[in-house]
């Protein structure tokens, strides 16, 4: 078990092989790494996942790239300090420590690759570190819905974050009961995500304090304005879509490779909400398209 701060131990079972801890922000972040040489690839994950929704893409994208995949705070084995000890859950801070995780692994720029709420942040640390971010993949990306649009309204966060510790309690329930059908819900054939598979998700969420970080992270949730800012970002974009996604419509990621400068769309047929888990070898085959057109 490791402690980090004032956060409940978060246990170290279930550590890939190429797994590591790296200190940053005030985070104890743990990721895998995998290949050697340039471009650096930053896997960044979907809300209630981890490092593992990458399981079957990371060795085959390390055949030509570095890749670092990393559990964003709140999730996976990376620890869960709380804000009283000086760290934050805001977006833009996700954003940042994406961002910085660059230059820890002695590169200079990256592509970030983002799915879901992790493509939020993708797009998010690209608009604030341009000069830190070769080209983009969002991958089923929340954009114009979900976590880049809600926003608690200002006249009641000071009484949430008061009842924090109460409103932490009732989170614990509510994702606990509903936890299983969420996850279904990613996925287009539900018989792909195997009850191992969802159990292991589970243990990956439900680690440490989880339920009060997953709570400040809730928090610190606001529109971003994401729809405009991003139509200023010219680096090359690939935007993946599953065909029948019920989180993020296609016609969203449509949207999005409509007004994202010079970005391209890649639609996957009978897949849901995560293309690098229902169609790993296609996704595969479009990021080394991808890399292969911005590395030229």
């Amino acid at each position: 078990m490791k402690r980090h701060g004032n956060s409940t131990p978060i246990a170290d079972e279930g550590l890939y092989p190429d797994s590591g801890y790296i200190e940053i922000d005030g985070f104890r972040v743990h990721y895998r790494k995998a290949g050697s040489g340039g471009p650096l690839v930053v896997l960044l994950h979907g809300s209630f996942l981890s490092v593992r929704s990458w399981r079957d893409v990371v060795d085959a994208l390390s055949e030509t790239a570095t890749v670092v995949a990393f559990d964003r705070p709140a999730f996976g084995l990376t620890s869960r300090p709380s804000r009283s000890s000086g760290v934050s859950y805001s977006p833009e801070a996700q954003a940042d420590l994406a961002a910085g995780l660059i230059g820890r692994f002695g590169f200079r720029k990256a592509l970030l690759v983002g799915n879901s709420t992790g493509g939020t942040l993708a797009l998010l640390a690209a608009l604030r570190h341009p000069g830190l971010v070769q080209g983009i993949v969002l991958v089923d990306a929340m954009i114009y819905s979900g976590y880049a649009t809600s926003e608690i309204p200002a006249f009641m966060k000071p009484a949430m974050k008061t009842l924090s510790p109460v409103f932490a309690k009732v989170m614990h329930i509510m994702i606990s009961r509903l936890y299983d059908r969420v996850i279904r819900s990613m996925w287009y054939r539900k018989e792909r995500l195997g009850d191992t598979i969802l159990s292991a998700y589970r243990k990956d969420l439900m680690n440490g304090d989880w339920a009060r970080a997953f709570w400040e992270i809730f928090l610190e949730t606001r529109y971003l304005g994401l729809d405009e800012r991003l139509k200023t970002l010219e680096i090359p974009a690939l935007v993946m879509s599953g065909e029948y996604d019920v989180m993020v419509k296609k016609a969203e990621s449509e949207r999005l490779a409509e007004e994202l400068p010079n970005a391209r769309l890649k639609v996957f047929q009978d897949c849901g909400h995560l293309p690098q888990e229902e169609k790993p070898e296609e996704f595969v085959a479009a990021m080394k398209e991808f890399l292969n057109s911005i590395s030229c």
